[in-house]
């Protein structure tokens, strides 16, 4: 019997090893999770990494007031099921207090960072946990699986440290504080097919369903009360399906009758687009939007 690892073991065993490595390297991480397929996946590399005990981290959502209502029930299911406590970050906290203010075009995902940094410093994280993966953008394709954030929470990629033979420097001043991405070597592939290999339950949204959308700069997006569609815009019901999943406002759906997993792969499988790039419009407000997003604080 062969000792080689799949691909999918290898990838796993890293992600383990990763939170592990945080869990004995800091004394407050965190997991970002929102209910999405990556940060779902994450959680359930964590529950791996330490089986039979709990999972030694809080989770941390920021909440833009626009999600999805289908992926905000699995966010709270799954953080009742595991017994693990939900700390949330609400962007209509701080427009209601008057700290943020809406923004033109609608969308409120560029209005995450503030709620994030200021939660992480309040709560003294001293290491957060994202399921950024590098296939996704090119900003993302820079970052190291340990990425250090200064007490500003702020990204400086002078500042990115070698990770050779898997060894992680976690070593950070007070104040700063580290994001971890143990995702980061995944592709949308990978995620898809451990899932299946998994059996993990993803909200109902990634699997093609009949919705009604509209068209705007190319995208199929939700109808609500967050801004759309405005006047000219045509709702209509068509079958789709969400590749990627953030505020309602920038994330658009795709054309789909993937309504199973395996179709779901194959699709992906077929697809020269990566999800960012084919479905998410704060991604295209300028060709360095994620990297001055994450200059600032952003992951």
């Amino acid at each position: 019997m062969s000792g080689t690892l799949s691909h999918l073991d290898a990838l796993e065993s890293e992600a383990v090893h990763i939170f592990r490595e945080v869990a004995g390297e800091f004394e407050r991480p965190v997991i970002l999770f929102s209910g999405g397929k990556d940060s779902i996946v994450m959680l359930h590399l964590a529950l791996k990494a330490f089986t039979p005990a709990p999972v030694p981290f809080a989770l941390l959502h920021v909440d833009t007031g626009h999600n999805f209502p289908e992926v905000l029930d699995h966010r709270d299911h799954t953080a009742h099921t595991h017994n693990l406590r939900l700390h949330i970050a609400s962007v209509q906290d701080y427009i209601d207090r008057g700290t943020l203010k809406e923004r033109p075009d609608g969308t409120r995902n560029p209005l995450q960072t503030l709620p994030l940094t200021e939660k992480i410093q309040h709560e003294k994280f001293d290491a957060v946990f994202g399921g950024g993966r590098r296939d996704e953008e090119k900003a993302r394709a820079k970052e190291r699986v340990f990425s250090l954030r200064d007490e500003f929470s702020q990204w400086d990629p002078r500042r990115q440290r070698p990770e050779l033979w898997n060894l992680y420097n976690g070593r950070h001043a007070p104040g700063e504080h580290v994001r971890v991405f143990p995702l980061s070597n995944w592709t949308e592939l990978d995620v898809w097919q451990y899932i299946a290999r998994e059996d993990i339950a993803l909200p109902e949204i990634y699997y093609a369903h009949e919705r009604e959308v509209f068209q705007r700069d190319g995208m199929w997006l939700t109808a609500g009360d967050w801004g759309g569609p405005r006047d000219g815009e045509t709702v209509e019901k068509r079958q789709v399906r969400y590749r990627t999943v953030g505020d309602m406002s920038c994330t658009g759906a795709v054309d789909s009758d993937a309504d199973t997993i395996d179709k779901v792969i194959a699709e992906i499988t077929a697809s020269r687009l990566t999800e960012r790039g084919a479905t998410r419009a704060d991604d295209k407000l300028s060709e360095a939007a994620m990297e001055d997003r994450k200059r600032e604080g952003y992951f």
